[in-house]
């Protein structure tokens, strides 16, 4: 039988979950992850959920015009995961900033905007835009890879990742967070060039690229072919990723959104150990919208045990084998 724990926390269980990212005092190191919540007004309506349980939620990724995305379908359950090529659907920056914000209740919980673009120039303009309103931070998606431009292109090539970040630097004071793409050769060297160019943090990682086929039809099941994979598959990866960046931005100071198939305490626990300052929960909100609730008294309830006053102390906690071994010797 599955472990049950008290989701009705106390305020010292609240202030063992506080975090510091960028600057931002967070409620709880769980964050919503871009395009699992809309823009944030769609999931605060489930009944049960209250956005105490979150320290933040990302937008939808948002361009400078509005888009349609891409044709359909555009979601495919896989084993252990979903794909998905939605192909940045929104409204467009200018509606966003001046319809949906307004709505926001910003008391409650910190909101990230997500910018997505095909040009250099694009993701400028609407950096820009979004500086100029009541939003918490800025995250760079340079690494979509469900769109047939941009995107992937940015994100996999160092040099172009740090162009953009360089370019949205310079027109923000907000914290900017950098959405690293797991699609490359090297994580650490982005990372390294994200830095350079004036990154405040990471989210590691987005999604995989993948597709699936109809066997009968022998076509793609999916209208743009490929997607985005995530979901419980990808953790494995993920966690990796988030070893790699930590290792080499640690002495920087730069925090990390650990991302990729967090399903459970357990999970969010594995990415802060790894360098993780925080972690973010998409996919598993589809079929568990109050999961953050369960997250939250798990993690709690793993610091009680080990003693720990706050979530702050498991982050880049990662022990090596040799290390555990001279505990016990010592020991």
């Amino acid at each position: 039988m599955a472990e049950t724990f008290n989701t009705d926390l106390s305020d010292t269980d609240w202030a063992r979950l506080k975090v510091d990212f960028c600057g931002l005092e967070l409620q709880s190191p769980l964050v919503l992850l871009s395009g699992c919540v809309g823009f944030g007004e769609e999931y605060t309506r489930v009944v049960g959920f209250s956005n105490r349980e979150v320290g933040a939620v990302c937008l939808k990724g948002t361009t400078a015009a509005p888009r349609l995305g891409n044709a359909l379908h555009r979601i495919y359950e896989t084993p252990m995961g979903m794909l998905n090529a939605i192909g940045l659907q929104n409204p467009g920056v200018d509606y966003v900033v001046d319809h949906i914000l307004p709505a926001l209740d910003f008391s409650e919980t910190r909101y990230i905007a997500n910018v997505s673009g095909s040009t250099i120039e694009e993701y400028t303009a609407v950096t820009r835009r979004f500086d100029n309103s009541p939003i918490d931070a800025i995250e760079i998606n340079i690494s979509c890879p469900n769109v047939k431009e941009g995107g992937v292109a940015f994100g996999n090539d160092p040099h172009m990742s740090a162009r953009v970040v360089e370019a949205c630097r310079k027109v923000t004071r907000k914290p900017l967070i950098t959405k690293l793409s797991p699609n490359q050769t090297s994580i650490e060297e982005n990372a390294r060039r994200c830095i350079e160019a004036g990154t405040d943090g990471f989210a590691v990682i987005n999604t995989l690229m993948g597709m699936a086929i109809d066997i009968e039809q022998r076509t793609p099941l999916l209208g743009n072919i490929q997607g985005g994979l995530s979901g419980p598959a990808i953790k494995p990866i993920a966690l990796l990723k988030v070893r790699q960046v930590y290792q080499a931005c640690r002495a920087h100071g730069i925090p990390i959104i650990g991302q990729g198939g967090v399903a459970s305490g357990k999970d969010a626990l594995e990415f802060l150990i790894a360098g993780a300052t925080t972690v973010g929960v998409g996919t598993a909100l589809f079929y568990d919208p109050l999961l953050c609730a369960k997250i939250n008294a798990e993690i709690v309830a793993y610091l009680k045990r080990h003693d720990l006053r706050a979530v702050a102390q498991l982050t880049g906690s990662l022990r090596l084998a040799e290390e555990v071994s001279d505990c016990v010797v010592s020991g």
